[in-house]
């Protein structure tokens, strides 16, 4: 533990920091600019840090729809070098205190982990829908913009003792302008993803050991609770309150945390859950409708070429594909070979073989395995 700081700071650690940083980023102009003098750029960051003179520069916000309207800030790329170095090396130490049931942000995990987890609880409270099954649905209000910087640097200082370690976390944490002086976090940054975690897996600790809370499942700051008892859940949402607003300054979203019957359906990271199938909820597909139309656009205009809108729906596909979207998916493949088939796919499009492969080509893998074998055909 006493080297942490040595090991965060070694060449070794940052070369694999920048290579985590620039992932799925090699052809951004600030990356090539970095990794032309890596070596000089690395041993830059090394100096700064032992001799604790590295100042990370001020965040650039933007405002995304996704479809939430999120204000989001953004490091400079050698500042997230240096972030990716310290998650490198602390998060070890604190990913083998969080509870199985934490979905956000971990190797392993992820939204369809999740869902699955859901789908397995579902199935013992109801025990195979032959009772019912209430959820408490919650989320915190304002998570990333509320969180206590006194109270996250004590929760990391009960595993941290390295205080070089700190002195960088302090100044990661505190590189965010807000309206209240110590508090809050940018939306964006890995290290806010992280700490995110460490700070609510207080709440995890006390639903699972205290509340004894058996199916309990959290994905960042929304959480779900199922039981066949909706007065036990009443009670686990008044407890959980209490000890956000004691221990964490927190508080659950009032309008959004809710007790649901599964029958009526529990929506959960983008899906309406019920017992027997799963639909995707109307804002998700209202927003990549628009994001569908914008890429057609700069289609059309030569902004962006097909391999980049293949693979943005590639992904979406993966995603709705977890729900019953059969219908779904098969229709947006064939309004993606409408609007995005080059003149010699056009020509392939009218033969029989090829419109009953396209009618097969449903499931992601399917739909994978087509495009390489069409990309083939007209290259």
């Amino acid at each position: 533990m006493e080297d942490l700081f040595v090991e965060l700071c070694s060449y070794e650690n940052l070369e694999k920091a920048f290579m985590k940083a620039r992932n799925g980023k090699t052809s951004k102009l600030y990356v090539l600019k970095f990794e032309k003098e890596l070596e000089r750029n690395l041993f830059a960051l090394k100096y700064e840090l032992i001799f604790r003179i590295y100042k990370p520069k001020l965040l650039e916000t933007f405002i995304v729809r996704d479809p939430k309207t999120r204000k989001i800030s953004k490091s400079d790329f050698r500042d997230r070098v240096i972030h990716h170095a310290l998650i490198r090396v602390i998060e070890p130490i604190f990913d083998k205190t969080f509870i199985y049931d934490n979905f956000a942000n971990r190797l392993g995990k992820g939204t369809f982990n999740a869902i699955k987890r859901f789908d397995y609880f579902k199935r013992k409270v109801s025990k195979n829908n032959s009772r019912k099954c209430f959820s408490l649905k919650a989320d915190v209000k304002h998570y990333f913009e509320t969180v206590n910087h006194d109270i996250l640097l004590k929760i990391i200082k009960n595993k941290i003792k390295d205080e070089r370690v700190l002195w960088l976390i302090k100044l990661i944490i505190s590189n965010h302008k807000t309206s209240k002086k110590g508090v809050g976090m940018p939306l964006g940054n890995l290290t806010s993803q992280f700490f995110a975690n460490v700070y609510l897996n207080e709440l995890d600790q006390f639903v699972k050991h205290e509340l004894k809370v058996k199916y309990y499942i959290r994905y960042v700051d929304d959480f779900v609770i199922l039981h066949y008892d909706k007065n036990i859940l009443i009670g686990y949402k008044k407890r959980i309150n209490k000890f956000l607003l004691e221990k964490l300054k927190l508080e659950l979203h009032p309008d959004k945390s809710n007790i649901l019957i599964l029958d009526k359906g529990i929506g959960f990271l983008g899906f309406r859950i019920f017992f027997y199938h799963k639909l995707i909820k109307k804002k998700n597909l209202n927003y990549f409708e628009r994001k569908f139309n914008k890429l057609r656009k700069l289609y059309e205009d030569g902004i962006v070429d097909r391999e980049k809108v293949i693979e943005k729906l590639e992904g979406w596909l993966a995603y709705v594909s977890k729900g019953d979207t059969f219908k779904y998916r098969k229709n947006i493949i064939r309004i993606f070979n409408q609007c995005f088939a080059p003149p010699i796919w056009r020509n392939l499009l009218k033969k029989p073989i090829i419109i009953r492969r396209l009618n097969l080509a449903i499931s992601s893998l399917a739909f994978i395995k087509l495009f390489i074998y069409l990309r083939k055909v007209c290259l």
